[in-house]
């Protein structure tokens, strides 16, 4: 499966925020290792990411997340977890439903996503 820069961007700044909650400090090797993705790749998000004002970088290497990378990451935090737990209680292994959410919240409509939420209360 392709992975769009949008995606791969949303998938940096939910890791940025999961992270961010477990670690004192995020730096690029916790995204890299968090991500099992190559420093390399890393860093090039990084610069991405900074570029478009969603992150900040202080001189130490620790990364931020600004109030617009907060916002979209916490979205798609919403999204995963919500399909996780939702797919799970359909009966889908939570290791597949974790899975199938990664991929499902990036795609799915603010609408569809709004009336899962509703059915699912």
């Amino acid at each position: 499966m392709k992975i769009t820069s949008n995606e791969s961007a949303e998938n940096y700044l939910e890791s940025i925020l999961i992270l961010s909650k477990k670690l004192p400090v995020v730096r690029s090797i916790d995204i890299a290792t968090d991500l099992e993705f190559s420093k390399a790749s890393v860093s090039v998000a990084m610069k991405n990411l900074r570029e478009k004002k969603y992150i900040e970088v202080s001189d130490a290497g620790f990364i931020t997340l600004t109030e617009s990378g907060l916002k979209i990451a916490t979205m798609i935090y919403e999204r995963h977890t919500l399909l996780t737990d939702w797919l799970v209680r359909l009966g889908v292994d939570a290791t597949v439903a974790a899975e199938d959410a990664c991929r499902m919240e990036h795609v799915i409509s603010a609408e569809s996503f709004a009336a899962i939420k509703e059915f699912i209360k």
